[in-house]
């Protein structure tokens, strides 16, 4: 029991830090380097490892980066850039549409490669309008988070979700949609009330001046296949089912291969096998009766508590981690389903609370920085906090 405490401990400490700060493991790392120590102290069997693993989630997550890859690879994300320029002809409706594509794409399409996406597609524009790009991205960052709550294909915390609780895809997006969208709501309220001076009325945007490519072929067949495979998940098809199907017919494409492949987050794949298996162990090893009724004793079933604990754990050690930390518990609750959708809401709309809260608010900041621009810990703050306890507290509200 010390021992898998020990693994449990040390592995999700350096996934909480990102990675030590000697040397150069990561979290990938780490989380593989936890897996295997699991059945090499005997903690569990590699037969016991291999089971831990949720292929569902694995093959969901697979199938749709094939789908956002070569949807990036036609040009798509530029032309809805551009095509929220062209439209915007004040600052306010210019964040105003930014917030609604990235929310809405992160809805079907994973919220963190839609950041990696518009990021600087977002910069350009704003540098070719004259505008500070800064509230602009936060907009891409909060909306991204807030957007993905809608949907089991919104983010990787969703999908572990609906995999471990069979919830349908049109019953996860009934309960959780409206969520997201009075959510988009806020978000736009709080950027554009926290950024006065850019959305001052009277201020007019030029045309803008975008130069755009895209394969037209490969564009009309990703729509196309993007299209049949969210009409699959709400037909009731499994969503792993429909996202590698149709990812895998993707590759028939004239378009080498070998370009898509690069579009795969192997690293993140990675990083969930080795917490399946890390924390298959930490149950056996450690989940006694005694903690489950202590757990259920605590009002874990009640929305608001779960909604807190869910939180405060996501901005501790991430969102993927904190659900599959929690997710042992929800099952003994009296209703499971809702604290499912509660974790799903929690979990995701934390992020917002910090730069640190995702994986998604990263992807931001790094390109940001590459272009020479530096979203501050506090700039991202001061928004981000409030709004976070606004979304939940509504989340929460709608929920219970």
């Amino acid at each position: 029991m010390f021992v898998a405490a020990l693994i449990f401990g040390l592995t999700y400490l350096v996934v909480a830090c990102g990675r030590l700060p000697f040397g150069r493991l990561d979290r990938t790392g780490a989380a593989l380097i936890g897996a295997s120590l699991m059945v090499a102290s005997g903690t569990l069997s590699l037969d016991e490892a291999y089971r831990a693993i949720d292929f569902d989630t694995i093959t969901l997550l697979l199938g749709m980066m094939i789908i956002v890859g070569n949807l990036r690879l036609s040009g798509f994300f530029g032309l809805a850039t551009e095509m929220i320029a062209r439209r915007a002809a004040q600052p306010a409706l210019l964040l105003g549409g930014i917030v609604a594509v990235a929310g809405l794409l992160s809805a079907f399409l994973v919220n963190d490669t839609v950041c990696l996406m518009m990021t600087p597609l977002v910069i350009e524009l704003a540098r070719r309008l004259g505008r500070r790009p800064l509230p602009y991205l936060l907009g891409v960052a909060m909306a991204s988070n807030i957007g993905s709550v809608a949907t089991i294909t919104g983010n990787p915390q969703n999908m572990i979700i609906a995999s471990l609780s069979h919830i349908p895809y049109r019953d996860f997006a009934a309960a959780l949609a409206p969520v997201a969208a009075l959510g988009l709501c806020l978000a736009l309220a709080f950027i554009v009330l926290g950024h006065r001076a850019e959305f001052r009325r009277g201020a007019r945007l030029p045309a803008p001046a975008l130069k755009l490519r895209w394969n037209r072929p490969l564009l009309v067949v990703s729509l196309v296949a993007a299209a049949a495979a969210i009409a699959g998940f709400f037909w009731g098809i499994a969503p792993p089912k429909v996202a590698i199907v149709v990812g895998a017919l993707l590759l028939l494409h004239p378009i080498k291969p070998m370009r898509v492949y690069r579009e795969i987050d192997w690293s993140l794949l990675l990083l969930f096998v080795g917490l399946f298996i890390v924390l298959a162990g930490a149950e056996k090893a450690l989940l006694t009766p005694a903690l489950r009724q202590a757990v259920e004793g605590a009002g874990l079933g009640q929305p608001p508590i779960l909604t807190l604990v869910a939180a405060a754990l996501s901005n501790l050690v991430s969102n993927v981690p904190a659900v599959l930390a929690l997710a042992p518990f929800i099952g003994d609750l009296a209703e499971p389903q809702r604290a499912w959708l509660v974790l799903a809401m929690a979990s995701t709309l934390a992020g917002n609370f910090t730069l640190l809260g995702s994986i998604a608010n990263l992807i931001v900041v790094e390109r940001a920085r590459r272009e020479g621009i530096e979203i501050g810990f506090g700039a991202y703050f001061r928004i981000g906090a409030p709004l976070t306890l606004a979304t939940l507290a509504l989340g929460a509200w709608w929920l219970a």
